[in-house]
């Protein structure tokens, strides 16, 4: 099969429409919709509880559906109907009248992403040849910060329903796309019960060092990321860059911080996927972590927002970087070609429980900052630095990588 550039963009379209979902609902419609319904002194510790509580019902989610579209030898079944459920999700999630169906509309959208991407994670393993999957990741890397790109001035310009509603469209849009790539059905299915699918990774160093490098950068992203609307509102308060406000909102303004970390992923990924693919992976890893680490100081140093906006693109080049090596990192160290779902599914997890204590910090951000000006913020971006830069070096001991 001859891999072009049309092939690779359309194996990772159904990511362009979940980076562009995930971007504006964890980014812009979720803070602002808690901070609609909820009391102004309660609005951190109830989206915190929103994103823990969800990413909790997510972590069982990619693991047990992978395991289910290896045993059946599917993929598409699950892109399809998840997406449809995914699509619906959003549409109640903007129109929530009250934080309990808010919550509940949350909840939806996490089952309904996980019944899709888990199976849809598997798909480079699947289907690209070892030689090249820096390259595929390096497309996908382009399609998700496309995503977020879109997703940043979606949020900048349009209404909040809107945007959900864009969200959607382009979710069942990218769907499409990614299913006419798909074989039917896999050429040997898993036969491995649950649980020995699921412990089998497990047992292997080189997937657990994986495992903790992905947790440990994202875990600092997420930490940054979650409560970046309001460290806007309560520490920078005007948006503005040579003498022009650029912003009236807290979230306009972290939609055009987004879209910046977005433009600055999209120049680095493809190339650095290809230098993955040419120098081995770890030199990649070890200068995007290092850079993100460093940035996270400058972040309390210079609050003010003509500055933020230079660090945020500063950011995107980092993190594009990551973004374009740390998937064909994963896919180098797997072990068994017939549970790349359960496997890549079980990975993920290692997106999704930083969400979690991501979104525990929430309360512990509200009663930092009340006992010190900034005090929560200042731990807060320290800290999402330190993992930054310990996930970065364990990648050191991986034997199947270079």
């Amino acid at each position: 099969m001859r891999y072009g550039t049309e092939w690779f963009l359309r194996l990772s379209a159904y990511w362009f429409a979940t980076s562009f979902k995930w971007f504006l609902v964890l980014l812009v419609l979720l803070p602002a919709k808690v901070a609609e319904l909820s009391p102004p002194e309660e609005k951190a510790s109830r989206l915190g509880f929103l994103f823990g509580l969800g990413a909790v019902m997510a972590v069982l989610g990619p693991p047990l559906v992978g395991h289910l579209s290896d045993r059946l030898g599917r993929r598409r079944p699950f892109l399809l109907w998840g997406s449809l459920l995914t699509a619906l999700a959003l549409f109640l999630l903007v129109h929530a009248p009250s934080y309990t169906l808010l919550l509940l509309a949350y909840l939806l959208l996490q089952v309904a992403d996980d019944l899709a991407t888990g199976p849809y994670s598997a798909l480079i393993p699947d289907l690209v040849p070892k030689g090249a999957r820096g390259v595929a990741s390096g497309y996908m890397g382009v399609l998700q910060v496309s995503g977020q790109v879109l997703g940043g001035a979606v949020g900048f310009l349009l209404p909040l329903e809107v945007q959900g509603y864009l969200a959607g469209f382009l979710n069942l849009l990218g769907a499409g796309l990614s299913l006419k790539l798909i074989p039917d059905r896999l050429a040997n299915p898993a036969e491995r019960t649950l649980c020995a699918a699921l412990a089998a990774p497990w047992r292997d160093r080189d997937f657990l060092l994986v495992y903790l490098t992905r947790f440990l950068v994202m875990l600092g992203f997420y930490l940054a990321q979650t409560y970046l609307q309001y460290y806007l509102a309560d520490a920078v308060g005007t948006f503005q860059a040579g003498g022009r406000t650029l912003a009236q909102e807290p979230f306009q303004a972290v939609a055009l911080l987004g879209l910046l970390i977005a433009l600055g992923a999209g120049l680095a990924s493809v190339p650095a996927g290809r230098a993955s693919d040419r120098w081995g992976r770890k030199p990649l890893i070890y200068l995007s972590g290092v850079g993100l680490g460093l940035l996270m100081p400058l972040i309390l140093l210079f609050p003010r927002y003509d500055l933020l906006l230079a660090l945020a693109l500063f950011f995107g080049l980092f993190y594009g970087v990551y973004l374009a090596v740390d998937w064909a990192l994963v896919t180098d160290v797997l072990k068994d070609p017939r549970a790349h779902a359960t496997e890549m599914g079980l990975w993920q997890t290692a997106i999704v429980l930083p969400q979690v204590l991501a979104g525990a910090f929430g309360k512990p951000l509200d009663l930092l900052n009340a006992r010190g000006e900034g005090l929560g913020y200042l731990v807060l971006f320290l800290l999402a630095g330190s993992f930054f830069l310990l996930g970065t070096f364990l990648v050191a001991p991986i034997r199947k990588a270079r």
